[in-house]
């Protein structure tokens, strides 16, 4: 009895921590896209930063996307 009880308590475990690692990779791939256009970046409340390492949207919903 006590076996059962244990190897329902870690399949469950497993079950649960499966779940959890695919909403994560789910709400990633529903992320912010990783370009945004320099209107976009002004919609989200941000910026268009242009400096020597590229441009970026600095601020607001966008913040630190690259600017096509």
């Amino acid at each position: 009895m006590r076996i059962r009880r244990i190897l329902a308590a870690v399949i469950a475990t497993a079950a649960l921590a499966g779940l959890g690692l695919t909403g994560a990779t789910t709400a990633t791939a529903q992320g912010a896209p990783s370009v945004v256009t320099p209107s976009e970046c002004k919609q989200g409340g941000g910026t268009p930063a242009i400096n020597d390492a590229g441009n970026y949207c600095k601020g607001g919903t966008y913040d630190g996307q690259q600017v096509d």
